[in-house]
């Protein structure tokens, strides 16, 4: 069954892209906003026994709502499939709890999607290239979620700017094995900054591993 295609404010334009490249229809949602601030959605195109198709990222918490504002009507309205495509998960400073108390807010919005009610074939979740991959099981109930990695496009893209001599580096200990997989894919070195959060606005370099030529010299840094 042919998808129909709806998505979230500002990821109208990938939603744009998707039904250019597959000729797949694409849903009609009206929108506005209250004076107050509270924003008015309503879906205009029928989606009663329809596979439905919702392009949005958690960028913030309103990008969020509208997400799941939207899904739950989708599904509320009679979609036979729901399917979030999710090119940015957010809250990836808070993906674990390092303090007792702290709110792991990566499980929380996950828990919070969970939610959504579920279509008659169920609902699935498409995840790409997650901050810390365990993000995927916070996700509960009967929605499958899929955890798509975009390697081949990483690669392809850090070549066309990098050439055939370059230093692949990792600015994140959390991502240091899937900047090394790529490094050695692409068989160049890899170098890592490792940092410590201060604050919410400030981060602290701890250590740099790193070995970098040009012009005929080398450095190593460690």
């Amino acid at each position: 069954m042919t998808p129909l295609v709806f998505s979230s404010t500002r990821y109208d334009y990938l939603a744009d892209r998707l039904v250019a490249c597959t000729a797949w229809p694409r849903g009609e949602v009206e929108r506005q906003r209250f004076p107050d601030g509270e924003k008015y959605q309503r879906v205009v195109t029928e989606v009663a026994d329809r596979d439905v198709l919702i392009v949005g990222g958690t960028l913030d918490e309103d990008a969020t709502c509208e997400i799941y504002d939207l899904a739950s009507t989708i599904v509320g309205a009679g979609a036979y499939r729901l399917t979030l495509v999710i090119p940015y998960y957010g809250y990836s400073t808070m993906e674990r709890s390092v303090h007792p108390g702290e709110v792991v807010t990566a499980k929380t919005r996950a828990r919070l999607l969970s939610s959504i009610p579920e279509a008659s074939r169920g609902n699935r979740v498409y995840l790409l290239d997650l901050h810390v991959g365990t993000i995927a099981h916070y996700f509960e109930g009967a929605i499958r979620t899929v955890h798509v990695y975009g390697k081949p496009i990483v690669t392809a893209a850090a070549r066309r700017l990098g050439g055939a001599d370059f230093v692949l580096a990792c600015t994140d200990a959390g991502r240091a094995k899937w900047v090394e997989s790529l490094a050695n894919d692409l068989g160049v070195p890899a170098a890592f900054v490792y940092k410590r959060r201060l604050d919410g606005d400030t981060t602290e370099v701890t250590g740099v591993s790193a070995q970098v030529a040009a012009s005929g010299s080398s450095s190593t840094t460690t």
